[in-house]
């Protein structure tokens, strides 16, 4: 073809030689022919290790609709069914399905280690059946502890709090969140950056040892690290757990969550290498565990069960005959 326009532009044999790099015999033949360059014969198709495995995938994605399931994700599930081939087919065949969306450029903040975690709510259902899970990320380490609840209080947001300083072996010096309504009452009411605290927060920081901060608003980016796994809870966790119980006609409820989680965070989520850095979380959270503050020690109150009755104190309710009778077995015996 491109001989054929070169010379309807009036360029000479010798010049589409140059042009080209083709030789003069094959100048001369296609301009004689007057036809282009047979294409060389299709290749049979060869037959992927994907195939068995497509309507699978395909339905997946389908009920997984609106939200998009990982390869990664997919790849587990297909691999236990008997798929044996690389990952990068699969991609190459979900990339089809599911067009890439352009991801929004990120400004990435660095902590040092046991300086501070990151916390938010993760909304997956409202209404009478509400599920919504508490998420706490190390801004170091990004060894993360996710729960889910039912409701969002603050009496729950605190055990929630509890829990993850246990699982992570201690707590770091500020933890940071958003405006939660049960974190902050009221923005700078105390001059600029001197925010009114919720007063429970304050007695569970002064408990546990933290500085509670509170990110800029409209700017969910400041807490970059635990949005970010949050939308990786909600790709590769949720949606994958959620939509499979959906085929069956069932509805996630917190127990199941809670125990498929926390296998999944053992798993999987903390045994990842990471994308930033490079690293696996539960590595880096042994680095970081030294530099956490120590979890504050529980106290035993005394009951009054436990204290020893006066010596002279009869346990009245305790007797059937009065005092006076178990006195006068007790004095000593008088002799004629």
């Amino acid at each position: 073809m491109e001989i054929q326009i070169l010379r309807r532009q009036g360029k000479g044999i010798r010049e589409i030689v140059k042009l080209t790099g083709h030789s003069r015999n094959t100048v001369r033949k296609y301009l004689r022919a007057g036809q282009v360059e047979p294409q060389p014969a299709l290749r049979a198709k060869r037959a992927s290790k994907l195939d068995p495995f497509k309507a699978y995938i395909s339905g997946r994605i389908k009920a997984a609709k609106p939200d998009r399931l990982p390869a990664n994700v997919l790849l587990r599930e297909i691999a236990a069914m008997g798929y044996t081939g690389r990952e990068r087919i699969l991609r190459a065949f979900i990339a089809k399905l599911c067009p890439k969306l352009p991801e929004e450029p990120i400004v990435r903040f660095e902590t040092s280690p046991g300086r501070q975690a990151q916390v938010d709510w993760c909304v997956f259902r409202r209404g009478q059946r509400s599920l919504s899970a508490f998420v706490m990320t190390l801004g170091y380490s990004r060894f993360t502890y996710v729960e889910f609840v039912t409701d969002e209080r603050f009496e729950t947001l605190r055990a929630c709090h509890e829990h993850a300083f246990t699982a992570i072996g201690g707590v770091p010096r500020e933890v940071l969140y958003d405006n939660m309504r049960t974190v902050v009452v009221e923005r700078n009411a105390h001059g600029q950056g001197k925010h009114r605290f919720h007063p429970g927060l304050w007695d569970a920081a002064k408990h546990f040892g933290f500085v509670p901060r509170l990110c800029a608003p409209y700017r969910a980016q400041t807490k970059g690290k635990v949005e970010r796994f949050i939308g990786y809870l909600r790709r590769s966790f949720y949606v994958p757990l959620a939509s499979r119980l959906a085929g069956s006609g069932l509805l996630l409820d917190a127990a199941t969550a809670n125990a498929e989680v926390w296998r999944w965070l053992r798993d999987v989520a903390n045994v990842r290498e990471h994308a930033t850095t490079v690293q696996r979380p539960i590595d880096l959270l042994e680095q970081e565990t030294p530099e956490l503050l120590p979890l504050p020690v529980r106290q035993t109150v005394q009951t009054p069960a436990s204290k020893p009755l006066a010596k002279t104190a009869w346990p009245t309710e305790m007797l059937q005959r009065p005092p006076a009778f178990y006195e006068s077995l007790l004095a000593p015996e008088v002799r004629p």
